[in-house]
């Protein structure tokens, strides 16, 4: 970073050259003629070379993302559990942990829940089946889904009706022949809620009508015969007491790349993936088990050079490498990696 001057009005400040004040300098250079421009060619500035990131395996930057709107929508949430039966919380298999939002099992505690292990074809299917029964000893019921191939939504239907059989049964002893289930879609942003309902719902908004619910910004779809679903904008929540679960949520891209450091992001992923070891990876970008030795930010620096991607003086850009990785990642192109175990 430049230092700032310690002069004052520094845009206007001209040195002295040579007199014993600067003003009568300044005076007398009016009266100079201009000097005539060179006939010679500026030669270029060299290029600054990159500043490398603080990269030290034991540093974690801080990261923290909560707009505003998400206040209100907690609030929202809290307000309309009491017009559900059910809540159904969508999680991103490869981090079934960070991708969990503690003030939603907090809000939505004592209705019944089902867990959607949404972007399972991305995610290693050993952990997520190891996933699934660790949540069920939690007595929660889960699905290992693919909102965006459709893989695993047409078990939700079966799966809600068989955890509201009760609820459903004392409806109908009370004389309601086919009563309504209505259920609350929750998760954080980017975890494919949107896709989910879009998937099952097939694009049907709910009709309308005069009851409890249905005003102005709540959104109801129709899922089947006998269900309806409530969507919920995604909420994060205000402080990660622990900034692991921050970094997973961007690499995962449920926080926006703009309020954090993307190279020193990517070398912290790369420290994962040599921990990992996902054949992809090194194949991806020819990497050799040497060069996985090296230290983090060097492999970015290696995977860079490898791609092509240098600036002038054939230095390693390490920012578009950063991207690049970031991106192939989320886009399963380094193999179906789950970063967190159950």
């Amino acid at each position: 970073m430049k230092k700032p001057s310690n002069k004052k009005n520094s845009k206007h400040y001209q040195k002295p050259h040579g007199g014993r004040s600067g003003a009568r300098m300044n005076h007398s250079a009016r009266n100079q003629k201009p000097a005539q421009k060179s006939s010679k060619p500026a030669k270029a500035a060299k290029p600054k070379k990159q500043a490398r990131p603080d990269t030290h395996s034991d540093h974690t930057q801080v990261i923290q993302w909560y707009p505003g709107h998400m206040t209100k929508t907690k609030r929202r949430i809290e307000k309309d559990l009491k017009l559900v039966d059910a809540v159904a919380e969508i999680i991103d298999a490869r981090i079934p942990i960070s991708s969990r939002n503690p003030d939603i099992a907090r809000l939505t505690s004592g209705k019944p829940r089902i867990v959607l292990l949404n972007k399972c074809d991305m995610a290693d299917k050993r952990t997520t089946d190891q996933w699934v029964s660790a949540l069920s000893r939690e007595n929660v019921r889960a699905i290992p889904v693919d909102c965006k191939s459709g893989r695993g939504v047409d078990r939700f239907v079966p799966v809600l009706t068989e955890l509201l059989s009760e609820r459903i049964a004392s409806y109908k002893a009370k004389g309601m022949v086919n009563p309504t289930m209505r259920v609350m879609i929750v998760g954080i942003p980017n975890v494919g809620k949107s896709t989910f309902i879009n998937r099952i719902s097939k694009k049907t908004k709910a009709t309308a009508a005069d009851r409890p619910g249905v005003t102005r910004g709540n959104q109801w779809f129709t899922v089947s015969k006998g269900f309806e679903m409530l969507d919920t904008p995604g909420v994060l929540w205000p402080k990660f007491d622990d900034q692991k679960v921050g970094e997973h949520l961007a690499f995962t891209g449920a926080i926006k790349s703009e309020v954090m450091d993307t190279e020193l992001l990517a070398v912290r992923l790369i420290d994962l993936l040599k921990d990992l070891q996902p054949p992809e990876f090194a194949e991806r970008y020819k990497l050799t088990d040497e060069e996985l030795s090296l230290p983090s930010y060097e492999v970015l620096e290696k995977i860079a050079a490898h791609r092509g991607m240098l600036i002038a003086g054939g230095e390693a850009d390490t920012e578009r490498a950063a991207y690049t990785l970031l991106d192939e990642f989320r886009a399963a192109k380094l193999g179906r990696i789950t970063l967190e175990k159950a």
